[in-house]
């Protein structure tokens, strides 16, 4: 056996290594401690370059307030107890089994028991009043809320309380109770450490005065859970155990009787605790814990439930009718749904005056919307981005005034969209590439949403790169064309370095370049800023670069959901900004919602069908406001948001707290007004509660007897609507899982509604009967917003005549799927290499008819997709009728009907993107095919649909074969064929008897954008 001399010796670090492993501790400690420091500084010069350094303070001024408020009485409850158990302690231990232990520990401490009492309740005071800081949006509505001016049904209480002090009082009850349990267990074991309490000593095992001390703090505690019950009476508004939300029967008359007997044993025990202080033994504590917990556990949860089984449940609806009055007066006015307008739609289906009807609304015929944003946003991507840096992220409906056919300038609704900078296909991935040359988007792409070129594209009245405008048609400047800021914009770039940015490439190969002249972004006129963003970045090029001058400015948090979500953190916002073109810039428009889940007794608001991009998907509430819109402009990322909704008390909390975030809605630029729109995400949940909502009989409510539903969506494909999971839990906690189709969605709209003189851009949703099964499609009634700045946010639900069973939507696309010439088309399109594809379904109410109206676009079923609109149907009374434009399926559905559509003037621009000096950057010729279309002669419809198909076969050969020319050319064909079909009746043969030809002549552009 080796002695331990023999054992092999450890060995020992050296001075330089220890050295070394310090001073790498060090610099890494300091690293990131400096680049905390560093982003701490970034975001305050970000702020700062908005004019917005007081919303940074303000934010950060509440979370230092709340975690140093409380972090200092933590501090001082746990010192003053462990003070209090020092001097209290027995100035001789009783012997026993413990001794060595405590004798150790006060050996170690000895004299530095102050100290380690100090450290001790700061390190525990950090842990404990830091995390309030967390609570800074409840300190900042708590400071300054107001009143509601509305006061809850069951306490009779302004609902200001609920929303504005409610939540942090809540929070300071819980942390003084989590507080009151740590201090206790911390105070019993420096009792046990000082002697006070000896666990293994026969006799006395707490002195008297240790007994007194945490008699006392057992009773504060039981102080704060009565003020925690007496809070709790305010949360039973929020209860979700009846069949509604809110407090209803067993609330009232058995949940809230309970609370009140727990506050008074809660008070007794308080009491109890006191007494307890010169009584011998633990008695009095025990039995009043003891009789707490039992009543808590029997009375608290058993006697409720009871009342709610054996008395709710056997006569639910005659029990909760008082109850549910109150939940649907707390619903409709927090959803802002207390004061829709319900207007009886006087529906007339004889088609003579659906003729008339036609030809007195010429704005609404010709508004209807042929383009669907969804749809053709792979044509503006194809067509219109022009280089490989540039995309749409997403296309938009407005409205702006554009010259009409009979010469008119009236506002027509369009499909804009803008050309953001997509980092990741920046043709030079270098560093110089990515941050300093290619810095920005580029300009807008519009059409009118009404019209087509001849080839079925969007008619371009704003394209290209530089932009082309088409002045004949439309008033417009964008001089300022340059996005600096946009939807998914990422990373960060370097404006007024010596290294130039990339505008565009003109024809002739010549690369423009353009200077920043905006005041955007943070000017990096120091080597410590530069090093900050170094830090913040990970990047040291921004130190050493010799491009960056004391001039240049880092632009960063492009993306501009990002900016307005930073500045206003306390706010949601809708998924659909849109762009609007404005004073020569390009600014986005957001529609910024304050929401709450603290309104009294009203219902958890529906969010289903809510897109991902929402703030308000999966969040509760059942409070909500449009209260702000929101501007970012994308040239300078200068952000503005204005309150339109000064009614809303919550955005006047924010406002009093940040004042320089907001502005009024007077200070709103005309222009920018002009293009209101009504948010979607709201539209969507007011119309998801509305069709159970529009019911005032608290009976009927519970009966759904006259409930509505949002429209089942028709679908995009031949395959009609697809089915969704619902999920829903019952009020004895069973969860029943439903399978139902998928709700339409809500469109815009421009049109003339029954009874008004002017049209109106409106957003509109229809309803149909409730049925768990989804069987019933009738349309009831539909839904329109006002987006008119004079009648903004205007709900209006026109509801159909009983008598009448007036088709939905599910039922239009049914009789549309089944139509025999549709049927065909889509069937031919679909089995020769191309796809079909339906637009929105657009209801259309005209004067006191109805028509639907749905796009059909074709492309090629492969990843050059062009989505083109080949064909217009169009639906009244069950009749369906197919065409290649609006104007001939109205004209064929009304005889005798002169629809005023854009597609009535005569469309031949050339829409792809190639004009002059923008054709992509490059030089490259184009190759021209000429296509002779043999002439039918007599042939019947069938005939001429079977050469349809075999241009149709041949067109997929082409396009095998690698000849684009010769596929576009076919297809060609193949449509022309098939509308000459389609104006012939079953049975009878072309006319043209003509022994000539069709010429036409494609033209291919090749050459790669840049």
């Amino acid at each position: 056996m080796r002695t331990p001399t023999d054992m092999p010796q450890r060995r020992r670090l050296s001075r330089g290594r220890l050295a070394l492993i310090v001073i790498v501790a060090v610099l890494f400690a300091l690293f990131m401690s400096l680049r905390g420091l560093a982003g701490f500084w970034t975001d305050w010069m970000w702020f700062d370059s908005l004019g917005l350094g007081s919303v940074f303070t303000g934010v950060l001024g509440a979370k230092i307030a709340l975690g140093a408020i409380f972090t200092a009485a933590f501090f001082v409850m746990v010192l003053i107890n462990l003070v209090i158990a020092d001097r209290i302690g027995p100035k001789v231990r009783q012997t026993g089994p413990e001794d060595d232990l405590l004798d150790r520990y006060h050996a170690t401490i000895g004299r530095r028991t102050k100290t380690v009492r100090v450290v001790a309740s700061l390190v525990l005071a950090l842990v404990a009043g830091l995390g309030m800081s967390g609570d800074w949006n409840q300190w900042i509505l708590f400071r300054n809320g107001g009143s509601f001016g509305v006061k809850d049904q069951t306490f009779q209480t302004d609902v200001g309380f609920y929303v504005f002090k409610l939540p942090f009082y809540t929070s300071v009850v819980n942390w003084l109770f989590a507080a009151g349990i740590i201090i206790l267990i911390v105070t019993v074991v420096a009792h046990y450490l000082n002697g006070g309490i000896r666990l293994q000593t026969p006799g006395q095992r707490v002195t008297p005065q240790v007994k007194a001390h945490i008699s006392v703090l057992l009773g504060l505690l039981a102080l704060v859970k009565a003020a925690d019950y007496w809070l709790q009476r305010y949360a039973l508004t929020y209860s979700t155990r009846g069949t509604v939300d809110g407090a209803t029967y067993t609330d009232v008359k058995a949940q809230l009787p309970v609370i009140y007997l727990l506050l008074f044993i809660a008070l007794l025990s308080f009491g109890l605790f006191i007494v307890n202080i010169w009584r011998r033994g633990w008695t009095l504590p025990v039995v009043a814990v003891g009789l707490w917990a039992l009543i808590s556990v029997v009375a608290g949860v058993g006697y409720p439930a009871f009342i709610q089984r054996f008395v709710v449940e056997p006569e639910e609806s005659t029990r909760e009718m008082p109850y549910i009055d109150h939940n649907i007066s707390a619903t409709r006015t927090a959803l802002g749904l207390s004061e829709v307008d319900t207007q009886p739609f006087i529906y007339n289906q004889d088609k003579t005056v659906a003729t008339q009807n036609v030809n007195d609304n010429p704005g609404t015929i010709r508004n209807i919307r042929l383009l669907d944003p969804t749809i053709v946003e792979p044509t503006y991507q194809r067509l219109q981005s022009q280089y490989s840096q540039l995309r749409f992220n997403e296309l938009d409906v407005d409205r702006y005034p554009i010259k009409t056919p009979s010469g008119e300038i009236a506002n027509t609704q369009v499909i804009v969209g803008t050309r953001d900078l997509n980092v990741g296909q920046i043709p030079q991935s270098s560093w110089e590439g990515q941050h300093l040359a290619y810095t920005h988007g580029y300009g807008v792409a519009l059409a009118p949403a009404n019209a087509t070129t001849t080839q079925g594209r969007p008619d371009f009245l704003i394209k290209n790169v530089p932009q082309i405008i088409d002045t004949s048609r439309m008033t417009a400047d964008i001089s300022t064309p340059q996005l600096y800021y946009g939807e998914n914009v990422t990373g960060y770039a370097i404006t007024n370095a010596t290294r130039e940015e990339i505008d565009f490439v003109e024809a002739d190969g010549q690369t423009k370049f353009t200077q920043y002249s905006g005041s955007g972004g943070v000017k990096l006129d120091s080597f410590f800023k530069k090093a900050a963003y170094g830090l913040k970045f990970s990047d040291w090029n921004l130190v050493v670069s010799n491009f960056l001058t004391s001039d240049s400015r880092i632009v960063y948090q492009r993306d501009i959901r990002q900016r307005v979500e930073a500045v206003a953190p306390f706010m949601q916002f809708d998924n659909d900004p849109y762009p609007v073109i404005q004073d020569g810039r390009v600014v986005y428009i957001f529609d910024g919602y304050t929401t709450t889940d603290r309104y009294p007794n009203a219902q958890r608001a529906d969010s289903t069908g809510l897109p991902a991009g929402s703030d308000l998907g999966g969040k509760r509430f059942n409070y909500i406001r449009n209260s702000v819109k929101g501007v970012v402009d994308t040239y300078d990322g200068t952000v503005k948001l204005y309150i339109v909704d000064p009614s809303d008390p919550i955005v006047n909390a924010y406002q009093k707290a940040f004042p320089a975030l907001f502005a009024g809605v007077d200070e709103m630029p005309a222009e920018l007004k002009a293009h209101w729109r009504y948010p979607e995400d709201l539209f969507r949940v007011q119309t998801n509660m509305f069709g159970r909502y529009h019911i005032s009989d608290p009976k009927s409510f519970y009966e759904k007897s006259s409930s509505w539903s949002v429209a089942q969506d028709p679908g995009s494909t031949v395959n009609g609507s697809s089915a969704v999971i619902t999920s829903s839990q019952t009020a004895n906690g069973t969860t029943v899982v439903r399978t139902r189709e998928a709700r339409i969605s809500p469109v815009y709209s421009l049109i003339r509604l029954p009874g008004q003189d002017n049209e109106s851009f409106v957003m509109l949703r229809p309803f149909v009967p409730f049925s768990e099964d989804d069987s019933k499609k009738t349309l009831t009634s539909f839904m329109v917003a006002n987006s008119d700045p004079a009648k903004y946010g205007k709900l209006t639900v026109y509801e159909m005549p009983s008598g009448f069973n007036i088709d939905g939507p599910a039922i239009v696309n049914a009789n549309i799927l089944s139509d025999p010439e549709v049927s065909k088309y889509t069937t031919l399109l679909n089995q020769q290499g191309s796809r079909t594809q339906f637009g929105s379904l657009m209801l259309t109410p005209v004067n006191n008819s109805i028509i639907y109206v749905r796009p059909l676009y074709v492309s090629s079923d492969n990843n050059t997709q062009i989505p083109e609109l080949k064909q217009v149907i169009a639906v009244f009374g069950g009749q369906v009728v197919m065409k290649p434009t609006l104007r001939e399926a109205l004209q064929t559905l009304f005889p005798g009907a002169n629809p005023q559509t854009f597609e009535s003037g005569t469309i031949t621009q050339d829409d792809t993107g190639s004009n002059g000096s923008t054709n992509n950057g490059s030089s490259s010729g184009n190759s021209t095919t000429t296509t002779t279309i043999p002439s039918t002669g007599n042939a019947t419809k069938d005939q001429l649909i079977d050469q349809a198909a075999k241009a149709l076969t041949d067109a997929d050969t082409a396009l095998r074969n690698g000849d684009l020319a010769g596929y576009q050319a076919k297809v060609k064909e193949a449509q022309a064929l098939i509308n000459q079909a389609q104006t012939l009746p079953n049975g009878t043969t072309s006319s043209s008897g003509s022994s000539g030809s069709t010429t036409t002549t494609t033209t291919v552009r090749s050459g790669t954008p840049a």
